[in-house]
């Protein structure tokens, strides 16, 4: 399966339901008072992590989600069905980014873990909801809130306790291979593994931690050479990283300079990331003299470091290796969440009912907003107090002042979704 670790979505939620005008028909009542039903609720989207998913490969092929719409409002005050709620699965791990602002939004990292990203347009209220003690038969009602559309950017970071760290060629997925359930393909070339690699490493009380083999790491790669950038966020969520280097230099690269390459390259992307705990490993022993080794071993030493050495094609001082790294788990314990907390989004619940704009253009004037095209989508214009209600709305929202304020004169013309409207300080009337 391809590996797949960002991905670009748009969701919309379900737009509510509209209310509407309704009367009361019934037998020896044929001119009852109002019984416009509410409209439904739209769908709420959410976002949930998934254990058993992997990778973000099937937002390649579906990008656009959308909940479905509440119902509009019945006849006899009956409350229009409310709109299925839609849950979008991710793997475990899934950063979720405001794709306009790059703010981020939630990062699941547990299991039913979610995040309601666009909340449901709330209904509408029908006629019924509007009588007073001087108005027992109104003739307008309430449109469902719009819905909430958005750009979100999803980004898989894997839960691994243990990161293997390297260039190319260091003998990365060789380890995982020997020390885990792990069979990633490996061959004697440059970025053999072009994505990460997941294994299971059991202690010895029986229990299992997740390891994972990291792509080949080169000079650049903090700055997007190589394949190191597209995985080395993967890096950021481990406890532990073993940092292995090939100590005999068959690919031209001296082992310090190995080392001091994916330090640099770990410091330029996040210098946090250098203060995670390193198991210095030096792997391919079986190629090297003892005296070679031991000169080696000595350039490291003189830089105040320790490494482990190793071969990891014949297994050699591999028990050494694991011992070092279970005892640092050990005395490091992961953090356990008690109870899985879910996400708040301020920005899913903002349906910018309050929005509006004003222009002018030589033909008149041009008003938009969503509150605005929503309420006149209910309006029935060859009604008078249908109308009027309209135009208290309008100015209530401030409206009849901007129009004031742009030069609006008595006589022009004012369009809302193509509609035309001949305006005066106090009112519009259609033309």
């Amino acid at each position: 399966m391809k590996f797949i670790d960002t991905a670009k979505i748009k969701i919309l939620s379900g737009k509510g339901g509209n209310g509407i005008v309704a009367w009361r028909r019934e037998k020896f009542e044929p001119n009852g008072g109002p019984a416009g039903g509410d409209g439904g609720r739209g769908g709420h989207v959410y976002i949930e992590a998934d254990k058993n998913l992997g990778t973000l490969l099937d937002f390649k092929y579906k990008s656009i989600f959308k909940a479905s719409e509440g119902q509009k409002g019945g006849s006899k005050n009956k409350h229009g069905k409310n709109g299925e709620d839609l849950i979008i699965k991710v793997p475990i791990g899934t950063l979720i980014k405001n794709l306009s602002t790059g703010e981020i939004i939630a990062d699941l990292i547990h299991d039913k873990q979610k995040v309601l990203v666009a909340e449901g347009g709330r209904g509408g209220r029908g006629n019924s909801h509007f009588t007073t003690s001087s108005r027992q038969a109104p003739h307008f009602c309430e449109p469902g809130e719009p819905a909430i559309e958005r750009e979100l950017e999803l980004e898989l970071k894997l839960i691994a306790e243990v990161g293997i760290v390297g260039m190319p060629n260091a003998g990365k997925s060789t380890l995982i291979s020997v020390v885990s359930s792990a069979k990633p393909k490996i061959a004697d070339y440059p970025f053999t593994t072009l994505v990460p690699n997941l294994g299971v490493l059991k202690k010895p009380d029986g229990d299992g931690i997740v390891i994972a083999d990291i792509p080949g790491l080169i000079k650049g790669a903090s700055l997007g050479t190589g394949l190191g950038h597209d995985f080395i966020r993967h890096i950021e969520r481990t406890r532990l990283l073993v940092h292995i280097i090939d100590a005999s230099g068959v690919n031209g690269v001296k082992p310090l300079e190995a080392y001091e390459t994916i330090q640099n390259e770990l410091k330029e992307y996040d210098h946090l990331l250098l203060k995670k705990k390193q198991l210095l490993v030096l792997n391919k022993i079986d190629l090297l003299q003892e005296d070679e080794l031991e000169k080696t071993i000595q350039q490291f030493k003189r830089k105040k470091l320790t490494p482990i050495t190793i071969s990891a094609a014949t297994k050699k001082n591999l028990n050494v290796l694991l011992e070092n790294l279970f005892s640092f788990l050990k005395k490091n314990p992961k953090e356990e969440q008690v109870e899985v907390q879910d996400f708040y989004d301020p920005s899913a619940t903002d349906h910018k009912m309050d929005e509006y704009y004003v222009s002018k253009y030589e033909n008149g004037f041009y008003i938009e907003g969503k509150k605005v095209e929503g309420l006149l989508s209910v309006t029935n214009l060859k009604d008078y107090q249908s109308v009027a209600h309209f135009m208290r709305v309008l100015k209530s929202m401030g409206i009849f002042s901007e129009l004031e304020k742009q030069g609006a004169k008595e006589g022009d013309t004012i369009y809302i979704s193509g509609i035309e409207f001949e305006y005066n300080p106090e009112t519009m009337v259609l033309t």
